[in-house]
């Protein structure tokens, strides 16, 4: 596998990964984490994408010449409170639903810590949506991160129910 920086021409790609994660979501009956409409049909999301290419902040994992994961890092997201430290913030982790099972996220999750530790950094955080089972706090907690914070976003009349982790490199 190979990370490499992603530019605005993965965009799209990136914007499918997320696309293919709601489909695999909503056929599991899980549409309160991200909905049921497509990313890439999304004004706000196709921007939000294209920021995270544009900060230099956006990577994607290759394997077998197509794009299989990605990850976008920068600062915290507004919705979080802002650390008492200096941290790398994992804005966006998402992987292909077909090749589920590769440890695509542990290797990303990798590639941020390793960026965190070659910019000084000894704060790692990321935050996910903490509703449903639990299964992908669960899934952070078995990446070494430790639960924090929990917070909420409105969306359409509702809360969107997150939760904040984080790992000391």
């Amino acid at each position: 596998m190979n990370i490499r920086r992603a530019g605005r021409d993965d965009v799209p790609v990136v914007l499918g990964l997320l696309d293919g994660a709601t489909e695999w979501l909503v056929a599991r009956g899980r549409t309160d984490q991200w909905g049921t409409e497509p990313h890439s049909t999304s004004p706000r999301r196709i921007a939000q994408i294209t920021s995270f290419a544009d900060d230099d902040g956006l990577w994607v994992a290759e394997a077998d010449g197509r794009v299989v994961g990605a990850l976008a890092v920068g600062d915290a997201m507004p919705y979080v409170r802002p650390a008492e430290e200096p941290e790398l913030y994992v804005r966006l982790l998402v992987t292909d639903r077909e090749s589920a099972g590769q440890n695509i996220g542990g290797v990303l999750l990798d590639h941020a810590r390793e960026l965190a530790r070659e910019a000084g950094v000894g704060l790692l955080r990321v935050d996910c949506f903490a509703g449903g089972d639990g299964a992908l706090v669960r899934y952070y907690e078995k990446q070494g991160f430790t639960r924090t914070e929990t917070f909420a976003v409105p969306v359409n009349g509702s809360e969107w129910p997150g939760q904040v982790l984080a790992q000391r490199l």
